[in-house]
């Protein structure tokens, strides 16, 4: 109280506002019965950017490209030719990337099913396509063609135009605009009971998908890792398919 007093003497002799501040805490101390306990204010650091090259620092764009900011789902930097400079681009990109990625997945996994089932290389199976499925090629070729087509030209339109898809006259089969529709909020991860129907990244209640945003995170860097990988393997099936060789020919089996 001494000091405080003091203070108080000293802000009546000085003037001011701070004489109005002085005695605003000399009252809420005696009110309070004791000093009020200061405030610990603890800001969380932000994360740091992760690196393709992690034991190298600086090299400025081409290791820590500043137009990435690790917010991107296995965002680690990589841009050397600084193709994501523009944001419009860079969206473009990681759509492509996801979409490439995915096909990737499911080829690697149709190579390896499609030759250990008939037993022919992957690159000779569109020769002889009823080894592997009940069709002839003419027949395969037009229903890719016309399926794939019609959805890859709504996915085009949805994501210029997002939402514009979720419409009933497009979904003729199902009579209802809600299985098209994204029930995440995020572009290329649609979810819902159509998308994701066992709730690997989200829950039904009542009948209604809501996404979990933690699992939906998880998720996204898992596929991303994954579609990377199965894409460098297609390009390792391109140079041994060049040779004439085949993954479980590499494999011995």
């Amino acid at each position: 109280m001494a000091s405080t007093s003091a203070a108080l003497v000293n802000g009546f002799l000085t003037g001011g506002n701070k004489t109005q501040a002085l005695l605003s805490a000399a009252i809420a101390a005696r009110v309070g019965g004791a000093a009020a306990p200061k405030r610990l204010s603890v800001e969380a650091a932000a994360a740091p950017k992760k690196s393709w090259i992690p034991a190298v620092k600086g090299g400025g764009s081409f290791i820590d490209p500043e137009w990435l900011d690790g917010s991107l789902p296995g965002d680690y930097g990589f841009d050397p030719l600084g193709i994501g400079k523009d944001p419009a681009f860079l969206k473009w990109y990681r759509e492509a990337e996801l979409i490439h990625g995915r096909w990737a997945m499911a080829a690697v996994v149709g190579i390896f099913v499609g030759q250990a089932w008939s037993g022919i290389p992957w690159f000779e199976a569109g020769a002889a396509p009823g080894a592997v499925a009940p069709f002839s090629f003419g027949t395969l070729l037009g229903t890719q063609l016309l399926l794939m087509g019609w959805v890859e030209s709504k996915r085009w339109v949805d994501f210029f135009n997002p939402e514009s898809q979720s419409v009933e006259w497009a979904t003729p089969w199902s009579r209802t605009a809600e299985n098209f529709a994204n029930a995440t909020g995020d572009q290329g991860y649609p979810g819902g009971k159509f998308f994701d129907p066992l709730g690997f990244a989200g829950t039904l209640k009542d009948g209604v998908y809501i996404a979990d945003a933690e699992k939906l995170e998880r998720l996204k860097l898992a596929e991303i890792k994954h579609a990377r990988i199965a894409m460098l393997a297609m390009l390792i099936f391109y140079f041994e398919a060049g040779q004439g060789k085949t993954p479980l020919g590499a494999l011995g089996l």
